[in-house]
C-alpha cells in the first residue's frame, strides 16, 4: 500500500501542518485616519510575529502595531504633522520640530532624510505593509517631487508616494537570532508555533516511493519542470519558470 508523500500531505491542510487560526488574531494595521496622539495601551506578545506588539488607542478606536525600540506602556504617540511650532534659534523647520520621536506616525514626506522608519504603508492609506519583523528598519534616502525615495534593509532603494505612512524608529526585539539554539527540541517548538516544517529532508535524499526526486539516480532535480496542471506531490522542482536551458 502507497502513502502520500509530504507536500501531499501538508496540501491536506490539517492541524498538523496547520498554524492555529488564533496565532493571527492580531492585525497589524493603522486606521486611514488618524490625528492627534495616541497612547500605548499594553505591548503584548504574538506567536505570528518576531516582534512584540503594541496596542494604541486613539480617538477612532485601537489599533495594533509593531512597538518600536525602548516603547513603554503608557507612551503618548503623535499622529498630527511633525512640522510644529518654530522653536527660537532652529535653523530648519525638523529642527523646530519637537515630534521626530520613535513610536510617531507620519507621512514620509513629514520625516526628515536619514530617519529610521518602519511598517511604512505601500500606498497611501492602507495601513502598512512594509518592514515589520523584529530589529529591521528603513532609512529614508532622497526626496525627488512627489515620491520619497527609502534605503531598504536589502540595501536597494525603494519609491514611496509621499503621503504613505510610517512609524519613525526600529522595530523592537533585535539580537532575537544571537542566542544559539542548543538543543533540538527548542527548535521544533520554535517551528511548531509558526507552522513550519522541521526538520526538513532534502527530496534527493529520499526513497523513491517518498518523492519525485527519491532515489539514488538521476541526481538532477534542478532541470525538472513540472507541469502547470500537475497535482500536489508531482509538481516539484521548477514551478512555472519564466525561462529553462542553458543560458548564452
Amino acid at each position: 500500500m502507497g502513502k502520500r508523500i509530504i507536500s501531499q500531505r501538508r496540501g491536506r491542510g490539517t492541524n498538523t501542518y496547520k498554524v492555529s487560526k488564533r496565532a493571527f488574531r492580531f492585525k497589524l494595521k493603522y486606521p486611514k485616519m488618524l490625528s492627534g496622539e495616541g497612547k500605548v495601551m499594553k505591548l503584548l506578545n504574538s506567536a505570528a510575529h518576531s516582534a512584540p506588539l503594541a496596542k494604541v488607542s486613539s480617538g477612532s478606536g485601537s489599533f495594533y502595531i509593531p512597538a518600536s525600540k525602548n516603547m513603554v506602556e503608557g507612551q503618548k504617540i503623535n499622529f498630527d504633522n511633525l512640522k510644529g511650532t518654530p522653536k527660537k534659534g532652529a535653523r530648519t523647520s525638523y529642527e523646530a520640530s519637537n515630534k521626530i520621536e520613535s513610536g510617531n506616525i507620519a507621512a514620509l514626506k513629514e520625516i526628515p532624510v536619514k530617519t529610521h522608519i518602519y511598517n511604512i504603508e505601500s500606498k497611501p492609506g492602507d495601513g502598512g505593509v512594509f518592514i515589520k519583523s523584529a530589529g529591521s528598519s528603513a532609512i529614508v534616502s532622497k526626496v525627488v517631487g512627489e515620491h520619497i525615495f527609502v534605503l531598504m534593509p536589502s540595501k536597494k532603494e525603494k519609491k514611496f508616494h509621499q503621503n504613505c505612512r510610517a512609524i519613525i524608529g526600529v522595530v523592537a526585539g533585535a539580537g532575537r537570532l544571537d542566542k544559539p539554539i542548543l538543543k533540538a527540541g527548542k527548535q521544533y517548538h520554535i517551528k511548531k508555533s509558526k507552522s513550519k516544517l522541521w526538520p526538513r529532508t532534502s527530496a534527493v535524499k529520499m526513497n523513491a516511493i517518498d518523492h519525485p526526486f527519491g532515489s539514488g539516480r538521476g541526481k538532477n532535480p534542478k532541470s525538472k519542470v513540472a507541469k502547470r496542471n500537475a497535482p500536489p506531490g508531482k509538481r516539484v522542482g521548477l514551478i512555472r519558470p519564466k525561462r529553462t536551458g542553458k543560458r548564452k
